[in-house]
């Protein structure tokens, strides 16, 4: 019909005998027709306009991570800065990677020189630069039970090495706000992280009762049982039960798992220490919940109850190489020093920048009370210069727990996320958010002192 009233054809007669035999009050359909039900036809413009109001709110992108990397040039650095943007037609979040480049004029004045253009991050997980912005990690994880994890390095200009990581060795990679601990070390060579631990086989039986390993896999007569019934870590982490830490070599692609953990722990937020013989930093919560030792993990999502502490281990490549020197009855079992063994409580761990202090922070008052959450702490060890471990290490308090605070007062710290690096350029000052009454506030804490 379009095609015929648009040459000017005349149409067939039955076409024309159709539509002139159409009711007249076809022509003029009551306004509220196909209307959702409640819904009265003066709203259908203040409808429209919210959702063109929705539509302009939803095109400003959000901030999620920002990196900044120094030059020689004091006056000029580089820095990364990942947004996201909510896609309404695909109903999900499209992610974004923005460059720019930060110059320093002789007024202070500072100017921001970006890409054209942002680079859209289509199934990546997790986004980590190196130390010096040298080199780039994309951590892609599988989306079936049957497809491996995907680890890619990138470089200047081309993509330097692609770890595909099995199943067998280990899931996902947690990239969380929580468990998360994507972290490079500072020669750029190796990448610890923490990541789902492999499952554990299942038994299988048949008609004789439990089938015995090194039979026949071809038995028609056989099945699989689902094995010891395993905890999740709850709201949104029900896919998450025994997260562990592993150790990535860039170069070989060799994956190897820090050993030595019991699958009581539930390991994350890995870094890298200082020179030292126990090159890894981690936290570790345990199935036993607070005060009642509940053998159950009963959630981790703003549960700051959950009782957890600092851990040492030896970087798994290292004790490799220094196996032959070590006493032969150690098995494969790695020595884990555990460095809060006084508190209930701690979590955040982050080096200053000359590795003389370990800091972190402790939810020991939510742990003892068994409140959800509760005034935090924040606490330093010194670190040996040496980095042997030997005896107990001294802790200390930076800001201690406020349990009673005056009116117009510091309220004590309430402390949820930490930066990767908050350190200021002195090194000794670390900045933070935290709540204070109804709002959220920039905290600036001296370490040091």
């Amino acid at each position: 019909l379009f095609l015929w009233a648009s040459s000017s054809a005349r149409a067939p007669t039955f076409l024309r005998r159709r539509v002139s035999r159409r009711p007249k009050a076809m022509a003029s359909a009551h306004p509220s027709q196909g209307l959702p039900s409640g819904m009265d036809p003066s709203m259908v413009d203040e409808y429209a306009s919210q959702s063109k109001l929705l539509q302009e709110f939803v095109k400003i992108p959000s901030i999620g991570k920002a990196w900044v990397f120094t030059s020689k040039d004091e006056n000029a650095s580089r820095a990364m800065v990942s947004v996201s943007q909510s896609d309404l037609l695909a109903n999900k979040k499209r992610s974004f990677l923005l460059n720019t480049h930060i110059s320093k004029s002789s007024s202070k004045s500072v100017s921001f020189q970006w890409s054209p253009f942002p680079v859209e991050m289509s199934g990546v997980s997790a986004v980590v630069p190196s130390p010096s912005g040298k080199k780039l990690l994309l951590v892609r994880n599988a989306e079936d039970d049957d497809s491996p994890t995907k680890l890619e390095i990138w470089g200047p200009c081309q993509l330097e090495n692609e770890i595909h990581v099995a199943r067998s060795v280990h899931g996902s990679l947690y990239a969380d706000g929580w468990f998360e601990g994507i972290s490079w070390n500072q020669e750029e060579t190796l990448i610890a992280y923490v990541a789902e631990e492999p499952p554990q086989p299942k038994p299988e039986f048949n008609d004789s009762g439990y089938k015995k390993e090194g039979s026949s896999q071809k038995d028609f007569r056989s099945w699989k049982g689902q094995g010891d019934i395993e905890d999740s870590w709850g709201e949104t982490y029900s896919n998450k039960r025994i997260p562990a830490l592993f150790v990535a070599n860039i170069s070989s692609g060799e994956v190897r798992a820090l050993k030595g953990i019991p699958r009581s722990l539930s390991a994350g937020q890995v870094i890298w220490a200082p020179s030292s013989s126990y090159s890894l930093v981690f936290v570790a919560w345990s199935d036993d919940n607070g005060f009642q030792e509940t053998p159950r993990k009963l959630g981790i999502k703003y549960c700051y109850n959950r009782p957890c502490a600092l851990y040492a281990a030896a970087d798994p490549f290292k004790e490799e190489a220094d196996k032959p020197s070590t006493d032969s009855n150690k098995g494969d079992t790695a020595a884990l020093v555990k460095l809060t063994a006084d508190l209930s409580s701690a979590f955040f761990p982050r080096f200053s920048p000359d590795g003389k202090y370990l800091v972190f922070i402790s939810a020991k008052s939510a742990v003892d009370s068994g409140a959800h959450n509760a005034t935090n702490s924040m606490h330093k060890i010194d670190w040996p210069t040496d980095g042997k471990l030997e005896g107990s290490l001294s802790v200390s308090d930076v800001v201690p727990t406020v349990m009673s605070p005056q009116d117009g007062c510091f309220p004590g710290m309430y402390c949820s996320g930490l930066l990767r690096f908050p350190w200021l350029s002195d090194g000794r000052t670390m900045i933070l958010s935290s709540a204070w009454g109804s709002k959220e506030v920039i905290l600036s804490i001296n370490v040091a002192r």
